[in-house]
């Protein structure tokens, strides 16, 4: 039951509140009071990529999605319902998609191996390979291939965000909504602004036709 590990993660949640009072003695307080986040963060749920920790926010200050390999595909109703309600209860400003160098869901979409379920989750990253692969062939290393592989990923769910009725009725109606795709990098602890940023549903024109290869 590994019930001493589950012990000394209880044992670090009260040390970690104690610090929180210490120097902050209203802090939960606030955080019981409201929940009030400018930002939506979909990313990948590889534990190494801890949203809020990146970018330097206090718990309360994002409004988070994970899941492999940071998807966001049109018919998932998970993803969309935290995106109605960030986009429509929360009133989010700002939405980003941050994808991650040496993503081992972009490494398994694309390695020909079998694992059960997940392929058919990864399919989306599959059908982004083959779009660009010209453009992948290119790179002789394999590295720097898939790192590429993740950026194109992104910018693929840039797009989806940006071209859902969610995000298209909100800018209708004159809510301030952009969203942005980011790439954080395990190396350095940096994110890589990929200059996609959308504000309006034309802007999305210049991601790329899917039918295309290369953006």
């Amino acid at each position: 039951m590994n019930a001493p590990l589950l012990s000394q993660l209880r044992a670090k949640n009260r040390a970690w509140a104690a610090r929180m009072v210490a120097s902050d003695r209203d802090f939960f307080k606030r955080l019981e009071s409201q929940q009030a986040p400018e930002y939506l963060w979909i990313g990948c749920s590889d534990s190494r990529v801890p949203a809020n920790q990146i970018v330097d926010l206090d718990p309360g200050e994002l409004f988070v999605h994970r899941n492999v390999a940071n998807l966001a595909p049109p018919q998932d109703a998970n993803y969309l319902s935290v995106l109605q309600f960030a986009v429509d209860v929360l009133k989010v400003k700002h939405i980003m998609v941050v994808g991650h160098y040496g993503c081992g869901g972009v490494s398994a979409a694309v390695d020909g191996e079998r694992r059960g379920l997940v392929d058919h989750w990864l399919h989306p990253i599959r059908e982004v390979c083959n779009e660009h692969r010209h453009e992948l062939a290119a790179i002789p290393d394999k590295r720097a291939r898939l790192d590429r592989l993740c950026e194109l990923n992104v910018i693929r769910q840039v797009r989806n965000v940006a071209s859902d009725v969610i995000v298209r009725e909100a800018w209708a109606r004159g809510q301030s909504l952009c969203i942005h795709g980011w790439v954080y990098s395990l190396a350095d602890g940096l994110v890589k602004d990929l200059d996609v940023s959308v504000t309006q549903p034309h802007e999305s024109e210049r991601l790329g036709d899917p039918r295309c290869d290369g953006i």
